[in-house]
């Protein structure tokens, strides 16, 4: 997510009060598709009388708290094995795939594994990159001799005037080249994850939007949000509660926050995609409206379906459209981006349609971002170096569609044995954060936490 709070130079987007919502990153008619009930969110599911009860505290199922979690420097009192120390995948040509763990509670804590270090490599790999235009990628990768990309970017060997004409991202680059990578750095991609996971650990699955509110308000720092989260934010210490936290002078309100969010939701309602969206949906809102919060809801039903470890990622993308308004802008970009990915063997063509078709938007705007998403992890076919590679290389949010990408991607792979070593070895079991209680925290204690409250009722 790139770090501002105003509207971008050349964004076509102004603040604005409250009122219709208005899809300031796009620039071209009204689309006649999107009458007015189609542009807002739908209405929040309601809770039942059992979800405003106090919650009974169960002893045989106390969950292990962050701060009791662990770095990656030693095993971690009450953690079974699967999620103790460090984890590293399987070199190349070490041997025959290995298999993946026996036994249902195993099997879903190694994906969920997976499904996080996925989520850190594709971020990883699209932060050096972020901001710079789709020319900007090529040329550098090209230069790096690592086109069609495959692998970590670096500046070893691209010419002094190649790197001039396209710098780096200045903040992201000392962390994320080849190079110089040493574990997972703070990310804006994972710490909302973090924040899910602290959310559901307090308030459990039927938590409420003003819980989002208060948890933002308690443990993630101001200077951390960006973009509609930041408006959010800055709402909420002006006194408006949500939905007006969405819509009160926040032009960003369809872009990829909210997307960004959904990935938890998605790991702990396995095999319910509904569920999954509902509870995406109450934590979007507090931020984002139409697009935006119908990328969360595809996301969100898309891993419920993946996490299963019995779907395919074209089962999973058709799970997720199913909980997006068929009329909408953005289903219609999901469905242009999966079919062309469909009928192109080149995925450079495939991106080069993606950008003629909605380049007018906003390179951090929900449409063509979630499009993106999709025709690469359709492209890949479920392969993991193909769907993060293709997802970064097409440009727009670079780390933020590697991370979604590499999350499904992940899961289907099952464990990080079947992740490749030259993408999880970096990252050494560590992840840094402001979030309270988690920094330094190991993905296999990440996962063994996300499946405890996969587990909760």
């Amino acid at each position: 997510m790139p770090p501002a709070a105003g509207p971008q130079p050349g964004s076509g987007v102004r603040p604005h009060g409250p009122g219709p919502d208005v899809d300031r990153g796009h620039t071209g008619p009204p689309d006649p598709a999107e009458g007015p009930g189609r542009r807002g969110t739908a209405p929040e599911p309601a809770r039942s009388p059992a979800a405003e009860r106090p919650r009974l505290v169960d002893r045989s199922r106390v969950r292990l708290r962050p701060e009791q979690a662990t770095t990656s420097t030693g095993p971690v009192p009450g953690v079974p094995p699967l999620a103790a120390g460090a984890r590293t995948a399987q070199p190349p040509g070490a041997g025959p795939e290995p298999p993946l763990p026996t036994g249902p509670e195993a099997a879903q804590r190694t994906r969920l594994e997976a499904a996080w270090l996925g989520r850190a490599v594709g971020c990883l790999l699209g932060k050096p990159v972020e901001k710079l235009p789709l020319a900007g990628i090529r040329t550098l990768a090209r230069a790096a001799g690592n086109w069609p990309l495959d692998d970590w970017f670096t500046a070893r060997g691209v010419p002094p005037e190649v790197l001039a004409a396209y710098p780096w991202n200045r903040r992201s680059a000392p962390t994320s080249l080849a190079e110089n990578i040493d574990g997972m750095p703070e990310d804006d991609d994972l710490n909302y994850p973090l924040l899910g996971l602290l959310l559901l650990q307090r308030h459990g699955k039927g938590f409420t939007t003003a819980d989002v509110a208060r948890l933002w308000l308690d443990e993630l720092p101001a200077g951390r949000t960006f973009t509609a989260e930041r408006i959010a934010y800055r709402n909420l210490l002006l006194g408006l509660e949500p939905p007006a936290t969405a819509t009160h002078h926040n032009p960003f309100r369809e872009w990829i926050g909210a997307l960004i969010r959904a990935d938890v939701h998605g790991w702990t309602n396995p095999g319910d995609p509904a569920a999954a969206a509902a509870q995406a949906y109450r934590d979007a809102a507090l931020t984002h409206t139409g697009n935006g919060v119908y990328a969360a809801l595809l996301v969100a039903a898309a891993t419920a379906e993946a996490a299963t470890g019995r779907a395919d990622v074209h089962t999973a993308l058709r799970a997720g459209l199913a909980v997006v308004p068929p009329r909408s802008r953005l289903a219609e970009a999901v469905r242009f981006g999966i079919r062309t990915a469909g009928r192109e063997a080149d995925f450079e063509l495939v991106v080069d349609r993606l950008h003629a078709r909605y380049g007018h938007y906003h390179w951090v705007h929900a449409v063509p971002n979630t499009a993106l998403i999709a025709a690469a992890l359709t492209h890949a076919d479920g392969d993991f170096t193909h769907s993060v590679c293709r997802a970064v290389s097409g440009g727009w949010d670079t780390d933020s569609n590697g991370a979604t990408a590499g999350a499904l991607a992940g899961l289907l792979a099952g464990s990080p044995e079947r992740i490749p070593h030259r993408w999880t070895a970096p990252l050494k079991n560590r992840l840094a954060t402001t979030v309270p209680g988690f920094d330094g925290i190991g993905f296999d204690t990440l996962a063994h936490l996300t499946a405890q409250e996969a587990a909760r009722s």
